[in-house]
């Protein structure tokens, strides 16, 4: 195999991600390390990541952007704990971690009036069928399957309840049309190839009323408090955060909001995820022994891309080993949940060339494997 070039950065996992082009420790500030984040310093070096990240999103007026404990699981949870139970909730899923928010919201809030609309890996629920005269709860981004929701246009602008959505790895990477959602979360690890542990809560005005407006009738714990007294705390949204948030990792996140703003922000971040995909949908096309997970072609996901092998799931994992041994691909099998096969990181981090010399390999892996 010495005649195929390797990808100069093998790192395609789906979370942790690869770092960015370029990426060093030593570019990273260090003036803030040892201080505390309630200190000026602290604050403005956490408040500039929410203006940073609200200015390169494009956000619409009045939309806040929090830095909140426990990655995107902790910011959804604190959006459903603080928001649901004021009207009925239609809540969707159709990989591992919707299905997560399912649980959550039948099992551990135990709402009354919950409709559970699922569908299996490869596919979306009936988008058509979401009544939003109810609080929607949904991925946009199917992290463990590939699919992804087309766009917004299922989404109504005069909708009376809340959208809450978990976006984690398609901000940065996909065309979200913010004024159709009151809540979306994401984390730095997933399209930025940030560190974990950190969530961000984007609040829409729509939400920032209801939290105002109604108190859940269960015991929040102070990790999900967004209010006191009835009014919205509005320094999680400066820079005061919850709790001692990593200063390292919030560098590590500014390093990558610079990154972006340099190559031409989102349309570029989201221009590299494009150019993956399309790159993988050619080897597709032209190996019938590959398929996408996602059924309909509108909705792949262009960061974690999904594929099924004409091949046992034994030979799929001592493909996904033997890839890893001459260091063309590290952590590329599907998640555990999901259907034996293929994932593929290709967020806006992750060279389109690297992906583009990782797919002969893939082609000499099925054969040295599978080919008999």
């Amino acid at each position: 195999m010495q005649s195929l070039p390797l990808p100069e950065n093998p790192n395609f996992s789906s979370g942790p991600c690869s770092k960015r082009p370029g990426y060093a420790l030593s570019e990273l500030r260090t003036d803030i390390l040892g201080r505390s984040h309630r200190s000026s310093l602290g604050k403005e070096v956490l408040e500039s990541a929410c203006t940073k990240t609200a200015e390169l999103l494009g956000l619409p007026e009045g939309y806040r952007v929090g830095i909140v404990p426990a990655s995107d699981t902790g910011a959804v949870e604190m959006a459903m704990w603080s928001l649901l139970g004021q009207r009925g909730v239609d809540v969707m899923a159709w990989e591992s971690f919707g299905s997560g928010w399912v649980t959550d919201i039948t099992k551990q809030l135990k709402l009354d009036d919950v409709r559970v609309m699922e569908a299996d890996y490869g596919t979306l629920p009936v988008l058509a069928d979401v009544d939003f005269t109810r609080d929607v709860v949904f991925t946009w981004n199917g992290t463990t399957s590939g699919v992804k929701v087309p766009n917004g246009d299922w989404i109504p602008d005069d909708r009376e309840g809340l959208t809450i959505c978990d976006a984690t790895s398609a901000v940065f990477a996909m065309d979200l049309p913010w004024e159709k959602l009151d809540v979306v979360t994401y984390s730095w690890q997933k399209v930025l190839g940030g560190e974990g542990a950190h969530g961000m809560l984007i609040l829409s005005p729509r939400a920032v009323e209801r939290l105002e407006s109604y108190t859940p009738p269960w015991p929040l714990p102070k990790i999900f408090r967004l209010t006191k007294g009835g009014k919205l705390i509005e320094g999680v949204f400066k820079g005061a955060t919850i709790n001692t948030p990593s200063m390292l990792c919030v560098v590590d996140y500014l390093d990558a909001l610079q990154w972006v703003e340099s190559i031409g922000g989102v349309s570029a971040t989201i221009a590299r995820s494009n150019e993956s995909l399309a790159h993988i949908a050619e080897f597709v096309a032209n190996n019938e022994w590959v398929h996408f997970l996602a059924e309909e072609e509108e909705t792949i996901s262009n960061t974690s891309v999904c594929l099924t092998l004409d091949t046992s799931p034994e030979n799929v994992k001592k493909m996904v080993k033997l890839l890893e041994s001459e260091g063309a691909a590290y952590d590329i099998g599907a998640y555990r949940d999901a259907p034996p096969g293929i994932r593929i990181w290709c967020g806006a981090t992750v060279a389109p060339s690297d992906v583009q010399r990782l797919l002969p390999w893939l082609a000499w892996a099925f054969e040295q494997v599978a080919g008999n």
